[in-house]
């Protein structure tokens, strides 16, 4: 059997970050798609209505990621101590958590989604079709969470390529759905929303049989046996990692949905472009996250391994391939950003929105790599509650920023969101020599 390659080789971390980025870019492609699709329409109404919608629904979803990411440092770390049963327990607990988690959203759709279309200022022209497109996209969210659970315990066992073989096939179906539905059946936002429905629910069948080589039967039946899988201590260390994410998670939500809010307030016009500069930035982000997936699983192995050198070399290593990926992606918005997010709509006047306020896509590669890469590392090393801390310091200044830059109107927005992502960055880098000689001090004790 082949076997992985060591957490400290730098051809390790391409191994992860090559095929994490082409999932994350297959991930992204449902959302880019669904405003490309729409915008075919001419109807900035339309696409402002699916921009809100999909904004609510994954805002009240992507605060419980912690499922992806918790039980991608966890795998990890028990990987790098070769506990197999462990490895089955992460699996078990993530996934009975997502599940639960998934029925208490349904119970509660009924009061979530009209206060959360209020939060969002959405207007008479956009909330109908807003509360269309959740309503039917809803019913996927157990699926969602569940998928979450499997992507990241897949990750954590370097199965990467797997989950980019799921994530691709998913997208070639959703793609076709939305082109089929919207653009040929005219069901307008009704048939971005069944289309995302039908693809989801599809990818957590696809990932159930994608897990079966490494989740066998006979393991999987002995950890679900075991007596400490539900123990309160072990629950106790996972609910304080997932608590921490959870609420880190939620400032970066409400983070983003100031930007949707923002936008809003300016206007249907000011909605649809923020849309479209928002997918190119988020874009971007989950190609730079294909170094945060390697800084959790490389991270987690050498702490698991308690490899102090290793966890030194591999933080250096990936940090300098994220900052060149960075580089090399805001060259690419210099030279072509124009007519990529001009695609994007047929209305005269949100094109002519994007293209004034294009010039934010040179900045936010490079002002967000430092923390995409250490959101990884902290992740990796299950340092959840000084990660909390930094989105914390961040999101106030943030907010401060929204507040002195109001006269610059929406490029005061975007510049407020740049400064967010330098700040969790700067708090980051700061925090780390102590966290490290923190977690490694036993080794220095017996030696």
């Amino acid at each position: 059997m082949h076997r992985p390659l060591p957490s400290h080789d730098p051809r390790a971390i391409w191994s992860i970050a090559i095929p994490a980025m082409a999932t994350n870019v297959a991930t992204a492609l449902i959302g880019i798609a669904d405003i490309w699709i729409i915008g075919q329409l001419g109807d900035a109404a339309a696409q402002g209505a699916v921009e809100i919608g999909a904004r609510l629904l994954m805002s009240l979803l992507v605060v419980f990621n912690f499922l992806k990411t918790a039980t991608t440092g966890l795998t990890a770390q028990a990987a790098g101590q070769r506990n197999e049963q462990e490895k089955m327990a992460a699996l078990l607990r993530a996934s009975a958590i997502a599940l639960a988690i998934g029925l208490v959203l349904l119970a509660t759709k009924p009061v979530t989604v009209p206060l959360g279309l209020d939060l969002l200022e959405a207007g008479d022209e956009v909330r109908a079709d807003a509360a269309l497109y959740v309503d039917i996209r809803f019913w996927a969210a157990p699926a969602w969470l569940l998928n979450a659970a499997l992507v990241g315990w897949l990750i954590g066992l370097r199965r990467v390529r797997t989950v980019l073989a799921v994530e691709v096939a998913v997208n070639l179906i959703h793609v076709g759905l939305g082109v089929l539905f919207v653009l040929v059946w005219d069901m307008g936002v009704m048939g971005i929303a069944y289309a995302t429905l039908i693809s989801e629910t599809g990818k957590l069948a696809m990932l159930l049989v994608a897990l079966l080589p490494s989740a066998k039967f006979p393991a999987f039946a002995a950890a679900a046996r075991r007596p400490d899988l539900w123990e309160a201590g072990r629950m106790g260390a996972l609910f304080r990692v997932n608590r921490d994410l959870f609420l880190r998670t939620l400032l970066l939500t409400a983070a983003i949905l100031l930007v949707t809010r923002q936008g809003a307030i300016q206007g249907t016009t000011i909605l649809a472009a923020n849309a479209i500069l928002f997918q190119m930035f988020m874009l971007t982000a989950l190609l730079l996250d294909g170094f945060e997936n390697a800084a959790q699983v490389l991270c987690g192995e050498t702490i698991g391994a308690k490899d102090r050198d290793g966890f030194d070399k591999t933080v250096r290593r990936i940090m300098l391939r994220g900052i060149g990926t960075a580089l090399i992606l805001t060259g690419f918005f210099a030279v072509a950003s124009g007519p990529v997010v001009a695609s994007f709509s047929t209305d005269p006047q949100v094109v002519e929105t994007v293209l004034r306020y294009d010039i934010w896509l040179l900045a936010l590669p490079l002002a967000g790599v430092a923390s995409f890469v250490m959101d990884g590392v902290f992740v990796g090393a299950t340092w959840t509650r000084a990660m909390l801390g930094t989105m914390a310091a961040a999101f106030i200044a943030y907010g401060a920023m929204l507040w002195l830059t109001t006269p610059l109107g929406n490029h005061g927005l975007w510049l407020s969101f740049t400064v967010f992502l330098l700040i969790r960055a700067a708090g980051q880098f700061a925090m780390t020599p102590r966290l490290a000689a923190r977690t490694f001090a036993p080794i220095t004790a017996e030696k």
